[in-house]
């Protein structure tokens, strides 16, 4: 794989090395802050790029965001080069992203997580709520106490929306079910802090929550590891985050980010690029429930008929998940 090396020079300038002319229409994706390896959404990313590039022998460039102050800069390096697609995942990038679909009308840009309205933008969403909604139906099922809790990264709508349909579904089971809420920060920090993640873990375990949702990045590894020291069940989020601690990891909520961008680099490579806004939720396959043998054990056939059920009237639109991103005013 041929990666675009960025080295920073200043808070908000960079330099990148040469690379080969044949990088010339090679796809591209820039990593958001907090890491490659978070197991969660960039990982996710990272992941569709290499099945893209497993499947079609291609090659890609690829850049990790070590500070904000980059993100423009390395959109640019990516299209000055000549890569395309452009895929940028988070919606931290949509300033850029915007600004530089202007500059390089004849780029074809992808972003994860917002909207931008260009005519060469693919802008690619999820409805995490219809999948938070699930995880919170089997996280009741499995509450011994009837409290459960939250762990969000950073303090934004996008993360509210988790929460929301979170709360929804615990409580459609458990009506007099409480849920203790907590945010890491608000500030992109949020997303790489496992030790406060871990700490907000323990104050909603020690009022009572025994099944914890994280939502926050690689802040959510700590909020998994605190809930399995407790004895408690965690919930993942993102990519499939059951293997990391069989028997505590309740199920994991799957937003296949992974899927954005192989659609992206694939249909680039045959000529069947189209921009617009891809809205994805459980009905296209773009949100789901992990069941692997990592938590089979723990998914009772009433667990499992109460969850399918939830997935088929969400399918079949008998069963509407509030979106905390239209109306900020969660109802349940």
């Amino acid at each position: 794989m041929k990666k675009l090396v960025l080295g920073l020079m200043t808070a908000s300038a960079l330099a990148f090395g040469s690379f080969a002319a044949s990088a010339e229409g090679e796809p591209a994706l820039l990593i958001d802050l907090g890491g490659k390896f978070d197991k969660s959404f960039n990982e996710a990313a990272f992941n569709g790029a290499e099945k893209w590039k497993a499947e079609s022998g291609g090659t890609y460039m690829e850049f990790e965001l070590q500070n904000a102050d980059q993100r423009e800069q390395a959109l640019r390096n990516f299209a000055e080069a000549g890569a395309n697609p452009i895929v940028a995942v988070g919606f931290g990038n949509a300033d850029a992203i915007a600004k530089l679909a202007d500059e390089f009308p004849d780029k074809n840009f992808v972003i994860v997580d917002m909207v931008v309205d260009k005519p060469n933008v693919r802008s690619v969403v999820f409805r995490e709520q219809e999948g938070s909604f699930l995880v919170g139906v089997l996280a009741a099922m499995a509450s011994q106490t009837g409290k459960a809790g939250f762990v969000g990264g950073m303090d934004i709508p996008l993360i509210r929306r988790f929460a929301c349909g979170y709360v929804g579904g615990f409580k459609s089971v458990k009506a007099d079910g409480e849920v203790f809420q907590n945010m890491t920060g608000d500030t992109p920090a949020a997303w790489n802090d496992p030790t406060k993640g871990g700490e907000l873990a323990k104050s909603q375990i020690d009022r009572g929550a025994d099944v914890i949702y994280a939502a926050a990045g690689q802040t959510g590894l700590g909020v998994l590891q605190a809930a399995k020291d407790a004895g408690k069940f965690s919930i993942g989020v993102d990519s499939n985050q059951n293997f990391l601690h069989p028997g505590s990891v309740l199920t994991s909520m799957l937003k296949r980010v992974d899927v954005a961008v192989y659609n992206a680099f694939t249909d680039a490579q045959a000529g069947k690029f189209t921009p617009g806004i891809v809205n994805l939720g459980v009905a296209e396959g773009g949100i789901d429930w992990a069941l692997d043998d990592n938590n089979r054990a723990l998914i009772t056939p009433e667990m499992q008929a109460a969850v399918d059920k939830a997935k088929a009237d969400i399918i079949a639109g008998t069963l509407t998940v509030h979106d905390y991103m239209s109306d900020n005013n969660c109802p349940y």
